[in-house]
């Protein structure tokens, strides 16, 4: 069967990549985007920092190796704190970190959805990049899944959507500010 029919070719390369098929197709969804160079000025950060959080989400940035960490900064910064309230502003770090990923691939999302566009806002670049932030968070946690040391979670996966719809606002209102 010919690879085009069966969405795939003989080597297992989706047939989305092939011949620039993604590049055509992103053009598609987003505004303005007109060649390669406009595909790695807007499309390559988003991919860059998706492998970024990806990383994050490996053992080396689990719980139990990130503590001794911040709890070494914690102790010198304000000495005579409780275990308990090292513990917590441990989680409170790793919750807004959660929050500062997402807000930097929510910003990237609606960058590369708006393209080349003048125009500061849209619904459907906000829309596609909040579905494509839940995707990523949601794929994320369940690639926590399968690592010893890191936990899933669903709430993660709000905290990651919050981020991302937050640093669309910010790309919204920094093309806004910058083109006035």
């Amino acid at each position: 069967m010919d690879g085009d029919k069966r969405g795939t070719s003989g080597v297992g390369v989706p047939f989305l990549f092939r011949r620039g098929r993604l590049i055509r197709s992103l053009q598609k969804v987003s505004g303005q985007m007109g060649s390669s160079r406009d595909f790695v000025k807007y499309w390559l950060p988003v991919i860059l920092f998706a492998c970024f959080i990806f990383w994050m989400s490996t053992e080396t940035f689990s719980s139990e190796r990130t503590f001794s960490v911040v709890r070494a900064v914690i102790s010198f910064l304000v000495p005579g704190l409780s275990g308990k309230e090292v513990d917590l502003i441990h989680a409170i770090i790793r919750k807004l970190a959660h929050v500062v990923e997402y807000l930097i691939l929510g910003f990237l999302l609606f960058r590369a959805f708006r393209g080349r566009s003048s125009a500061w806002w849209s619904w459907r670049w906000f829309f596609l990049a909040t579905i494509v932030v839940l995707l990523w968070a949601a794929s994320d946690e369940f690639h926590q899944s399968f690592v010893s040391t890191r936990t899933a979670s669903i709430v993660d996966v709000g905290i990651d959507i919050v981020g991302g719809i937050l640093g669309q606002f910010v790309s919204g209102v920094w093309k806004r500010h910058r083109d006035k």
